[in-house]
């Protein structure tokens, strides 16, 4: 699982002999206002979570996401993407600041999983920050979610799970959602049954995701708020589509697309409803040697397709015009 950035990283600022971890940057990453403000994420839908024998993000409360490197190539990965990703010329500044997570470079944390080993942590945007009752849902987009080259064990690995999910059927899975409705009340299908979503399934999940809590079955109340109408979910998401016609710098392997919206706001009406649209997770980024990124592309069209449909059959839902 080794990504070539050697063209990409030859500007980029140099590390730290003693700490290869710690970027030489003319300005250091943002701190958090004390360590005892780091907690684990309450909106987490994904991943592993921060507990007192494992590692897992943590968020501020003043805007920042702690991210722990992961164990083998995969955390070197993932720094040395984000380094190569914020700094790129060719990368449309409007992509990098719409769609991914700002970068703030690395800090070495201390850990309860790990008590006197500061572990490296990638320092990050808390994408969630500013929505008072985020409903979120992340997804994983590829067919294949393992790249090139890797090794055969992981290869296995990671077939299984796409075989036994719907990303070779559809694209992509959802690996996990969480919906706010009104009065607090929240959504949170099980891991379990997160995991044994069949295509019905993940339709289920994506009108559930835009359905009132305290219904019995999916009614898409809030489908032309927060998937319709310009800055919708679904405008995004075509908005995201045109540049991966066209982008060839890198292929994102087991990366995943968070969706995020504030379920006050959007009850309230509120103008935009704080729709979010990002891209997380590269561990597994290769370099895209002049090649369209079709694995990718064609789960994000599938999300789309998806997508469009609830939007389609959902009165009220402010039409968008058809993508190329």
């Amino acid at each position: 699982m080794i990504s070539r950035f050697a063209d990409l990283v030859k500007s980029l600022p140099r590390r730290s002999p003693a700490n290869p971890f710690l970027l030489l940057r003319p300005a250091p990453a943002p701190r958090a206002r004390a360590m005892s403000d780091l907690r684990a994420p309450e909106h987490q839908v994904a991943g592993h979570r921060a507990s007192f024998n494992k590692l897992g993000p943590l968020v501020d409360g003043a805007g920042l996401f702690y991210k722990p490197l992961q164990a083998g190539d995969r955390g070197e990965q993932e720094a040395a993407f984000y380094e190569a990703f914020s700094s790129h010329p060719a990368v449309p500044y409007r992509i990098r600041d719409a769609f991914f997570p700002g970068f703030h470079g690395t800090r070495l944390l201390p850990t309860a999983a790990r008590p006197g080993e500061p572990h490296p942590h990638l320092v990050l945007d808390d994408l969630l920050a500013g929505l008072d009752a985020p409903s979120v849902m992340d997804v994983k987009i590829g067919a294949c979610t393992w790249p090139p080259a890797s090794p055969e064990p992981y290869v296995a690995k990671c077939l299984a799970k796409d075989r036994g999910s719907t990303s070779v059927v559809l694209g992509f899975r959802v690996s996990g959602a969480r919906v706010v409705g009104a009065g607090g009340a929240v959504w949170r299908p099980e891991r379990s049954e997160i995991k044994a979503l069949d295509t019905a399934g993940v339709r289920r999940v994506l009108r559930q995701y835009v359905s009132s809590v305290a219904e019995e079955g999916p009614d898409c109340a809030l489908a032309a708020a927060v998937y319709g109408g310009e800055g919708g979910v679904l405008s995004q998401l075509r908005e995201l589509k045109a540049w991966f016609e066209v982008q060839t710098l890198f292929h994102f392997y087991s990366a995943s697309i968070l969706l995020g919206y504030d379920a006050n706001a959007v009850a309230a009406a509120a103008p935009g409803g704080g729709v979010r649209v990002k891209l997380v997770d590269f561990a597994h980024v290769v370099d895209g040697d002049g090649v369209i990124d079709h694995n990718f592309l064609g789960g994000l069209c599938s999300l789309i397709k998806f997508i469009s449909d609830i939007v389609d059959e959902t009165p009220g839902t402010q039409p968008l015009a058809a993508s190329s």
